[in-house]
């Protein structure tokens, strides 16, 4: 790092506070200074810099391009060291923990070891908030992320929790004794899919099938695609330990078995954790750990 580089710390302030208000006026009023203030560190910025930061030509002012690529850079830098600072002096303590994650893992995977978290820790508040889109953590907002995939996101510290493969799985109400070959033998059915994913679109796609489909695709909310499945609507394309439980009982039947590697992963801000998000990573580590003995044990029990 070239300390002697970098412009003023008060300069880098003003302007990360006019870029979060969008005005000179209140961004004086965060930092409690006049706005005369605020606009002579703006330019003192673009002088030391070099370059224009601020297009002034029309009624109202705007970053320029070069503005916004160090707008981006210092909402990152001072979001993190906010981040960090709260951690440390346990400012966001009240704070409930905020988890994102897939309605289906929520539903079948941490909903019903919940209790057990809870148990251990009464004091902590907990947010779940299931959604199937791809959300980064951030500063006062999301604590942890649970994302299934091979774990390579930039950006962001990843942990591997479970390895499960994705399964494509049905009810043998729907698809009988049939012992599939090829995916073009499941073309004739029904598929359901959990909204706002395409799981089983991307799985036909991926073996030249999915132009062949014949019956329709049914999108549903997480929690209820299992639900679909197990009541012989559909074929589903989930992940093994969505569906574990299930092909035990007998009410799913595997069918195939992909990404063999892949799993669901811990995604957290990279830098300091607040206390309520470790004690949440120290049971769900272990909570995982004894999953993945149990599942040993089984297998070794039936060879």
């Amino acid at each position: 790092m070239d300390w002697l580089n970098l412009p003023p710390l008060s300069a880098l302030r003003a302007f990360a506070a006019y870029t979060e208000t969008g005005s000179v006026s209140r961004a004086g009023d965060l930092l409690n200074v006049s706005h005369a203030a605020i606009s002579q560190q703006l330019r003192s910025l673009e002088t030391r810099l070099g370059v224009a930061l601020i297009d002034r030509s029309g009624r109202s002012l705007k970053l320029t391009e070069e503005g916004r690529q160090l707008a981006d850079a210092v909402e990152a830098g001072f979001g993190r060291i906010g981040h960090a600072i709260d951690a440390l002096t346990g400012a966001e303590l009240d704070r409930p923990l905020a988890v994102s994650t897939s309605p289906s893992f929520a539903a079948n995977w941490l909903m019903s070891r919940l209790g057990e978290f809870q148990v251990l820790h009464p004091e902590i508040d907990i947010m779940i908030s299931p959604t199937p889109a791809l959300v980064d953590p951030s500063p006062g907002g999301i604590d942890l992320c649970i994302r299934y995939g091979a774990g390579t996101w930039p950006g962001v510290e990843s942990e591997r929790l479970l390895t499960s493969p994705i399964t494509v799985v049905a009810a043998p109400s729907l698809i009988g004794d049939l012992d599939p070959q090829t995916p073009e033998d499941l073309l004739p059915f029904p598929w359901i899919e959990e909204l706002g994913t395409n799981e089983s679109t991307l799985w036909l796609e991926s073996r030249g099938v999915f132009t062949s489909l014949r019956r329709s695709r049914i999108q549903v909310p997480g929690n209820l695609m299992l639900d679909g499945a197990r009541n012989g609507q559909g074929i589903v394309v989930s992940t093994l330990v969505a569906v574990e439980e299930d092909v035990r009982a007998g009410r799913l039947r595997v069918l195939f078995e992909d990404r063999m590697d892949d799993g669901y992963h811990l995604i957290t801000r990279p830098g300091v954790h607040r206390p309520p998000l470790k004690a949440f990573l120290r049971w769900i580590r272990k909570s995982a750990r004894e999953e993945s003995r149990a599942r040993v044990t089984v297998s070794s029990d039936r060879s």
